[in-house]
Order: structure tokens, then sequence, then C-alpha cells
């Protein structure tokens, strides 16, 4: 069943994906069923594959200390059974058909998704529908899920990234939503009940939230129409306001777990960016490719592009850096993740700044239109294939309501100059109080004021 039947439920695993805002390669289609919006991107009539998807505007951000983690328990009681098919109903389904069945949460979006034969559509769409409309939530399968939810919790506890991750939006986000893990603590999962998944259900599944996405060999009229034939049913208003989520305030702030024991120091320092829609999103992604990405395993550190790689190369500063630009509907979260060695954290944090403060002051106009080029092509080889495409598609649709055309992304990348990077990155960085993650043996990680000097303050 691990080949065809699976979860994706990785606390982290859109943290920095999310960074990217995608493209478009064909004129958008879009139709509306009961507000439930229905894109698709048609690939070769060659192509026998299709990728099919929910898209849900739910995720852990619409939760409250109470209920937090109910969002991911739905995801595991997806797959569970239903009115229609028992659990190993749906598994044999699933196993003929040679489809693969997934899902996956993060903090503001819930995805169920399929992969299957084109010949196969109408099974796939009407199994989704089935999901998330008629899943019974039996108490004994409630129960058994939380020991898989527990054992879970403690394999993403040994993913230090996620849970440095975890660490910087809860230090960033002080007592709010996006300051919770998409998991939820170990008090929640062990009392989540049958009346919480289906308060949930009954308040964030409803037809304006979701988009029915597809990519590959599918036909965009025969999509609408078995859209009207398995969601007509789905309830397309609220009785009273439509639930929003609440606003989320920045905290420049720290949480360190220091642990000598550990071998390397995994560390995140990031300050408050934008959401999705802003118009600084743009040249935030620019400066995010300017800082780059390096890992010892790359060779050849010395001549890329990234100044910070060209000096942790040189320097031996670190075993890996990436830079990310998280972004959410209302705010977001720019900075550096980094692994080093403890002696020599202190230099690649001071390093680390030295190029932040480069950003805000003397970056040229050759190093932003590489930065420009190696986005552009990112976002191109990130668009190879029908599952790619069709993430791209669900996600542009939930943050902006319409896909963006290739040609629109690229101008507005283009109009970016090097006085562009050093405006937006003084506004959002120069001066501004970051909010830090680090876990191991980190006695050598600077005190937090000697870091926030750091973020106005260039060392000679």
């Amino acid at each position: 069943m691990a080949t065809s039947l699976h979860r994706l439920t990785s606390a982290g695993r859109y943290l920095v994906k999310r960074n990217l805002l995608k493209t478009n390669v064909l004129t958008r289609k879009m139709d509306y069923v009961l507000h439930l919006r229905i894109p698709v991107f048609r690939l070769a009539h060659t192509i026998c594959l299709l990728y099919v998807g929910l898209w849900i505007d739910a995720g852990s951000r619409y939760e409250n200390e109470r209920n937090n983690g109910t969002a991911h328990f739905l995801e595991h009681m997806a797959f569970k059974g239903t009115r229609k098919r028992s659990q190993l109903d749906l598994e044999l389904e699933i196993e003929n058909m040679g489809a693969h069945l997934n899902a996956y949460t993060s903090r503001e979006q819930t995805v169920y998704y399929a992969k299957a034969f084109t010949k196969d559509l109408p099974r796939a769409v009407e199994i989704l529908a089935d999901i998330i409309q008629n899943s019974t939530l039996g108490g004994a399968e409630i129960e058994r899920e939380r020991g898989v939810i527990l054992r879970e919790m403690q394999e993403v506890e040994t993913n230090l990234q996620e849970v440095v991750f975890d660490y910087l939006h809860a230090t960033a986000y002080q007592a709010t939503a996006l300051g919770r893990t998409i998991l939820g603590p170990t008090e929640n999962i062990k009392t989540i009940n049958r009346g919480d998944l289906v308060e949930y259900i009954t308040t964030h599944y409803k037809g304006p939230r979701i988009v029915l996405a597809a990519a590959g060999g599918v036909s965009h009229n025969e999509l609408i129409d078995l859209a009207k034939y398995h969601f007509g049913n789905l309830p397309a208003r609220y009785k009273g306001e439509a639930p929003t989520f609440p606003q989320c305030d920045f905290t420049g702030s720290e949480i360190r777990v220091r642990d000598d024991k550990m071998p390397l120091a995994h560390i995140a320092i990031a300050v408050e960016a934008v959401g999705w829609s802003h118009p600084d999103t743009i040249p935030l992604m620019v400066a995010n490719t300017l800082i780059g990405n390096w890992d010892r395993s790359f060779g050849g550190g010395v001549n890329l592009s990234s100044k910070l790689a060209q000096m942790a190369c040189q320097g031996n500063l670190c075993h890996s850096f990436q830079s990310f630009n998280t972004c959410y509907t209302d705010t977001g979260l720019w900075g550096l993740y980094m692994v080093c060695e403890p002696g020599t954290i202190n230099e690649m944090m001071h390093f680390a700044q030295l190029e932040w403060m480069s950003l805000c002051t003397s970056v040229t106009e050759s190093e932003v239109a590489r930065a420009k080029n190696l986005l552009k092509t990112n976002m191109l080889l990130h668009l190879d294939g029908s599952t790619p495409i069709c993430e791209d598609i669900g996600r542009q649709m939930l943050c902006y309501s319409r896909r963006i055309p290739l040609h629109e992304l690229e101008a507005r990348i283009d109009a970016i100059d090097a006085k562009t990077i050093k405006d937006v990155c003084t506004k959002y960085i120069y001066d501004k109080s970051p909010a830090i993650a680090a876990v191991g043996p980190i006695e050598q990680l600077p005190d937090y004021n000697r870091i926030r000097s750091g973020m106005y303050w260039m060392r000679t």
C-alpha cells in the first residue's frame, strides 16, 4: 500500500518551498460551479497520465489553541473509509487503478490529490469528492490514528530543519496561529474527537474555499462536468460570516535550545517579509536568489555567483546554508538557515549579515541581472511535469484567484534593478529586529543584542 496510498504530512514541507511564485505557460481557463474554482492545464495529447487535486483554503492557521492539530488529524482520517467505501475498498480501488492518492497539510492550505491514468479521471475525481464529503470518521479509526500521529511527531522531532523552522515560527509569531505547529501539541492530539473533526469540515470545506485543479491529459469541459456532478451539493454559503484567520504580528525575538552533544548547530534567522500578493514580493525573491544556497557537496563554491557561498566555501564556514522567502497571505519570513560546526557559528553569522547589509547598500546591477536570470530559470525548471504544474495552479488560485501568466511574471522580474533591491531590502532588513531559532552546540552563537547590531552596523 505504501506505493499507492500514502500521506505526505511533513510539518515543514512548505515552509521553504512556498517561497517561489510560480509561472504560467498557457492561457488560463477557469469556470465556476457553485463557486468551486476549476482551472486546467492541458498538456500534449499523447500524455496518458494526469494529476488532479483539491486545494482547500484551510490549514493550521485557522485553528485555535484548543483545536490546534485538527486539520492535520483530518488528513490522516481521509483514507480511513467513507459512507460508500470501507478503508479496504478504497485501498483496493486505488491499487487496481494503479493510481496514487495523497494528502498534505500546511499552515494555510490542505490538499488532497491523485495521480492516475487519463481514462481514470472520473474515478479519481469521484474518490476525492467522496473523501472530503463522506468520510465516516469512525471512533476506532480516530483512536488508532492518535498513536500514528504521535509517532509521526517523534519522527518530525528528528528532522532538525523542521524543528528549527517550527521554533522560528513560534518565536516570530508568538501567541498567534502562525506560531503554532501543524501537528498540534501532544495534549490536543490525545483529545481531538469526532466532533472537532466534523466542526472543522463544516466550517471550512465549502465551495468558495476549494479549488479543483488538474494537469496532464485532461479535458477542461470534462472536469467541469465532473465537478457539477460530484460537488453540486457542496455548501457554497455560510449562515453567518465566513471564517477568517486572526492577524499574526511579528516579534523580533529568539529561541535557543543548546545541546552540546550534537555535532552540528542548526540556526535560522529571519525578518518579517510580505504576503503573496504584496508588490514587494518579487524584489524579495530576487534578493533571496542573490543570497542563494550552498552545500559542501556542490563543489566549485568559489565560482558560484553567491558571495556568501564563496565565503562559506573558502573559509569552511558551514556545512550548508539556504536563503528562504516564506510567504503567507498577509505576512512572511525572509531569512537564512545554516548548519555549522560549533567553532564557525560566529563567523558564518557575521558574513551572512554582511551580505544582508550589502543588499541594502552596495548590490550592483550585474549581480541583480544574474540573480534575475537564475530566478526565472529556477521557476521554469520547477514546472517540469504535470505534478508541479498542478501544484502551481492550485496554490496560485488560492493565493491570487488566478494563475499569473509567464510573460507578466517575467516582466515584473525584469523591471527590478539594483536601486529597487536596495530600497526594498532597506525597508525590510536594515535596522530590523530579527527572529532567531537555534538548536545544537550553539555556545558560540552571538547574543541577541550583538546580532541585532549586525542589522545596521558592519564590522571591519
